[in-house]
């Protein structure tokens, strides 16, 4: 059975935007804000180039020029995971390698997409990634997008079989499916939610924290969620829950990270810039974003002090 250690990679990862210029370049001046604000709101971890850094729209001269950048920002204050997954497992293999040389302190590897591998392909494509690093490894399993799914058994023979796989993002929806392996698998292993909705369930089955999306906006309030079910305070983590379960849920009225950086442009921390074929959200969209992060704010500002670009700085 697993423990829900935050120990490896802490209970708020924040899988980061990659903020656009107007000329839909990396800004990295908002870059260095973003980061300075995950930082200060309680997250513990950043994926840099996941699929809410629009990972499939970045070259990867450009991938790699992110990552030394957030790594020099950080200056080891949190983690940084890269995600260095592709449905090319050479490729996979050499973007690790990669990362491990540039300083990273974890991968997050997706399940191949489009190809769709079966169960033994997932095996040998995440084996090849853990034989070629000595770098910590987070499966990521969303069936959703790669049109196909880790099975429990094959990420069981996976942790069982290499000591660097540790961590596994289920963003399945299935908490059935995490209570299986979290009840199987070596001691070594973390879950964590890929889902900002589903966090507290994910906890009651043996998840130790989040890959999060909506902690761009308010990461110290599900910070505190998490703290407050690990120390058995499980009427104050149910009322954090569904406190913010709407923006959970209506953060993804669009396709990631449309609404988020829109968010995250409200809070002047970075432009609403997307690539291509992502767009921007209808008014209508935008004005229910707006009421939420109001809400939110209103919310958070009852009990944890502004920063400069908080939901509740005004």
């Amino acid at each position: 059975m697993i423990k829900n250690s935050g120990d490896i990679f802490g209970r708020v990862v924040t899988a980061m935007v990659t903020p656009f210029d107007d000329s839909f370049n990396i800004d990295e001046a908002a870059v260095e804000r973003i980061v300075e604000h995950l930082i200060a709101g309680g997250t513990s971890s950043i994926v840099v180039a996941g699929t809410t850094g629009e990972s499939p729209t970045l070259e990867d001269s450009e991938k790699a020029h992110l990552l030394s950048l957030i790594i020099k920002i950080a200056e080891k204050r949190v983690k940084i995971i890269m995600g260095a997954g592709s449905n090319d497992t050479r490729k996979t293999v050499k973007a690790a390698k990669q990362a491990e040389d540039a300083g990273a302190d974890g991968l997050l590897i997706v399940a191949p997409y489009y190809n769709k591998p079966n169960q033994e392909g997932l095996k040998a494509h995440f084996g090849e990634v853990a034989k070629a690093t000595a770098l910590p490894i987070m499966l990521y399993n969303i069936p959703g997008r790669t049109g196909i799914s880790i099975a429990p058994e094959t990420t069981l023979a996976l942790s069982h079989q290499y000591p660097n796989i540790v961590a596994l993002k289920d963003s399945t929806g299935n908490v059935e499916q995490a209570q299986d392996i979290a009840r199987l698998a070596p001691p070594n292993l973390r879950i964590y939610s890929g889902d900002d909705n589903l966090t507290l369930p994910f906890l009651s089955v043996g998840a130790c924290g989040v890959v999060s999306v909506a902690s761009h906006i308010v990461g110290n309030e599900i910070k505190s969620m998490i703290d407050a079910y690990i120390a058995g305070k499980n009427d104050e983590a149910r009322a954090i829950h569904y406190l913010y379960l709407p923006l959970f849920k209506n953060l993804f009225i669009a396709p990631n990270p449309t609404c988020v950086k829109y968010a995250l442009s409200k809070m002047g921390l970075c432009k609403e810039q997307l690539r291509l074929p992502l767009v921007p959200l209808s008014e209508p969209q935008k004005g229910l974003i707006d009421e939420l992060i109001g809400k939110a704010g209103s919310d958070a500002c009852g009990s944890h002090s502004k920063n400069e670009h908080s939901v509740c700085a005004g």
